[in-house]
């Protein structure tokens, strides 16, 4: 909330702001013109342009900014414009109880499923909704009288580095957010037991317990999740590859499989992954994909998923930061494409579906607190850096 008044000149304003935020003025005589808006979840923002004399930054500003408690920025290429934040209140609590079961319940499962696709665990399967809950109470039992050391010392190959990779893409989320001062929780993760999931899980996220400010903040914090886990989800999928091997061909066009239950499960392949297969699996015939490189073709997978731009996907973060509120229609497009690709693999009706209801029946993005500066030309490199990303990893046809 803000109110402004005249500071002097003719042209020249000041934002009076509430009495819980009056500390944050202590940095306006920086500035030319300004304004102060407390955030709901206890954030402080001072936004204006500099005076002339500290653009720059002038020295007295740089070691300001250097003791300032908060996250500051530049809001313009010129660094004429600068945004301070600070949290305004003590920090919350975290439930790191419930976030550890969460990532022990995601490890045992992500276990299970390595040792089932290293083809050394086989797990009964039943039909229907009882039947998923009788495979997991199963999967528990078989658990705790002693299949740990099985799925410890087969599911490895496959639970470290895909758990690796989740992870680097939510800290990702998680520091950049840190380094904006927007309050985010560690990540959750979603563990499924592998009776009914072939990776174990669905994924990770966090939560933004404050507004997001402005484009910049939105566009860096979607960005940085599926940059750095992609960087990883490469170096993986590069060491899978290289201990995976060729076999004869088992269908037309000669796709990458695992073995689930003994029958094989075959993958789509992405312009990354078919680029490197080729790279470093020359020849003909289907590749048997070892459990490293099938934790790095679901990392990919994942990846590309995430960079659909639409609601609040990692994707949509971002084209809402590049394009503002004409996200919008390209999401509209892009939902529009994800139906008419589902004649080709029905999963992407589902997801469609998914990412409506995730969207509070919208695939647009919500607004930021000021949806009208635009992104500095850093970020339009990282917008531009995302939709490579996102075209190297989707996979047109997932499974089948």
């Amino acid at each position: 909330m803000a109110s402004w008044r005249a500071a002097g000149s003719a042209g020249e304003y000041e934002c009076v702001p509430a009495p819980s935020s009056r500390p944050v003025v202590e940095a306006s005589s920086f500035f030319e013109v300004w304004r102060s808006v407390e955030l709901v979840g206890d954030r402080d923002v001072l936004d204006g342009v500099l005076l002339p004399a500290h653009q720059g930054p002038s020295p007295a500003l740089q070691a300001f900014l250097t003791e300032w408690p908060g996250a500051w920025y530049w809001g313009d290429d010129a660094r004429t414009r600068l945004v301070l934040v600070r949290g305004s209140a003590t920090a919350r609590p975290e439930r790191w109880l419930w976030h550890g079961a969460l990532l022990l319940l995601f490890v045992i499962c992500t276990l299970g499923a390595g040792a089932v696709v290293a083809g050394d665990l086989h797990l009964p399967q039943h039909p229907g909704i009882s039947g998923a809950v009788i495979a997991t109470f199963e999967f528990a039992e078989y658990f705790v009288a002693g299949g740990w050391q099985l799925l410890a010392s087969h599911g490895w190959a496959f639970a470290a580095p895909l758990l690796t990779i989740l992870l680097v893409h939510e800290l990702g989320h998680y520091f950049t957010a840190r380094r904006y001062a927007i309050d985010a929780s560690p990540p959750y993760f979603i563990p499924v037991p592998p009776n009914l999931s072939p990776i174990g899980g669905l994924g990770a996220f966090i939560r933004l317990r404050s507004p997001v400010y402005d484009r910049r903040q939105l566009l860096d914090v979607g960005a940085a999740g599926p940059l750095a886990g992609f960087v990883v989800a490469v170096v993986v999928l590069i060491w899978g590859y290289h201990i995976s091997t060729r076999v004869g061909s088992l269908r037309v066009g000669d796709p990458s499989f695992i073995l689930l239950a003994g029958q094989p499960l075959f993958l789509g392949d992405s312009l990354l992954s078919h680029a490197l297969q080729q790279w470093l699996l020359p020849g003909t015939g289907s590749v048997m994909l070892s459990p490293q490189a099938f934790a790095g073709w679901v990392g990919c997978f994942i990846t590309g998923l995430n960079l659909l731009p639409l609601s609040q996907l990692d994707g949509g973060h971002v084209l809402y930061g590049i394009a503002g509120s004409r996200q919008r229609w390209i999401a509209i497009g892009v939902a529009v494409g994800l139906v008419v690709l589902g004649t080709r693999a029905p999963m992407w009706y589902v997801w469609a579906a998914l990412t409506f209801m995730i969207g509070g029946g919208k695939w647009s993005h919500p607004a930021v607190v000021v949806p009208g500066r635009p992104v500095l030309a850093a970020g339009r490199i990282t917008g531009l850096a995302c939709l490579i990303v996102f075209v190297l990893t989707f996979v047109v046809v997932p499974f089948g």
